[in-house]
């Protein structure tokens, strides 16, 4: 069933994620890939990004800027070429030192064996909070 093998992909994708096998990764995707996250004041790596070249980069700046203490894909469901992932991880802002947890959905478009499009959404109020400065009066 083409659902099942567009989840085994994701999972694959997310296996290689934690791992930090991101090359291994980035084998997954489409050349074209489209991957979107929500902007964030302060977070270089918000917004959309479009090919494996500019993902890699997404990656990088991902990993200078938030280490990930926690991360937890839960429900996994898939119709046709989507995938949608429900999870929740908690990363702690290089920069300021602040953590945050937040409930996530990770949405995916699997072509052909590829991921072609990923889009992401989650508290970003929380992860605002993350990367604010503190302030002393």
């Amino acid at each position: 069933m083409k659902e099942e093998a567009n989840k085994r992909v994701v999972r694959d994708g997310y296996k290689k994620f934690r791992t930090g096998d991101i090359n291994g990764l980035l084998k997954l995707c489409s050349p074209d890939i489209d991957l979107t996250v929500p902007e964030v004041e302060n977070s270089p790596f918000a917004g959309p990004w479009h090919g494996r070249r500019s993902v890699e980069e997404f990656f990088n700046l991902f990993s200078d800027t938030q280490e990930i203490t926690d991360f937890e894909p839960r429900e996994f469901i898939a119709q046709g070429e989507k995938v949608v992932v429900l999870g929740r991880r908690t990363s702690t802002v290089r920069s300021t030192g602040r953590h945050y947890s937040t409930e996530w959905v990770h949405v995916f478009t699997v072509r052909d064996g590829k991921l072609v499009s990923f889009h992401e959404f989650y508290d970003t109020a929380a992860a605002l909070r993350a990367y604010q400065m503190a302030s002393f009066a």
